[in-house]
């Protein structure tokens, strides 16, 4: 799916550190931007793909890539917050409109819970229970998410959308985006593709 950012590019953020609400334009108007959107802080798989981010925000740092996080609502945000799941900034959205307006689907609560038996599925809770991620059913659990990435100035957009809840970018396909797959070095378990994790469940 193509994206025309201007679309959103007023669409109101609000910090989750500080409080300050900005639009969410400002974010990539003078840097290059990862932005995930997170379907709710106490979704596993949330969790999994936050930590699995953290193995190449070194990398973005060094090039003055800004990491950022967007979830759906403030509330519920702390214990993602203190868990330290996620390298960068967080943000809540001021309202689903954002969500919407880049595609993100909802699911209903039958196609939600078969979700959790695919294997994709499977193999990220599999993954997360190694990991000790926890997680919660609070919250708004039946929104998908996704990412934008976003070069300075709006330009150069890579806009992806999650199928299912478990669904994630690889951080090898995040850096190519920016030239960048070269400095790739998976060097531990929240690295590890989750093709090569054994999954316990049948």
């Amino acid at each position: 799916m193509t994206i025309d950012i201007s679309t959103i590019g007023s669409e109101k953020i609000k910090n989750l550190h500080t409080g300050e609400t900005v639009e969410i334009g400002s974010l990539w108007k003078n840097q290059n931007v990862v932005i995930i959107f997170f379907r709710r802080w106490g979704c596993v798989f949330c969790r999994l793909w936050a930590k699995e981010l953290g193995e190449i925000s070194h990398v973005l740092k060094e090039h003055n890539i800004k990491l950022i996080g967007i979830g759906v609502e403030e509330e519920n945000s702390e214990d993602f917050i203190q868990g330290n799941f996620f390298d960068g900034d967080l943000y809540c959205v001021e309202d689903l409109s954002t969500y919407k307006k880049l595609g993100f689907k909802r699911f209903n609560t039958v196609t939600i819970l078969t979700s959790l038996f695919w294997k994709q599925s499977r193999k990220a809770m599999s993954k997360s229970s190694s990991m000790d991620l926890g997680g919660d059913l609070k919250g708004d659990w039946v929104q998908t998410g996704g990412a934008l990435l976003v070069k300075e100035g709006g330009k150069d957009v890579h806009h992806f959308i999650q199928t299912g809840p478990a669904d994630h970018m690889d951080n090898v396909d995040i850096l190519k985006h920016f030239g960048l797959e070269d400095e790739y070095v998976p060097e531990t378990m929240a690295n590890q593709s989750r093709d090569d994790v054994q999954c316990s469940r049948n």
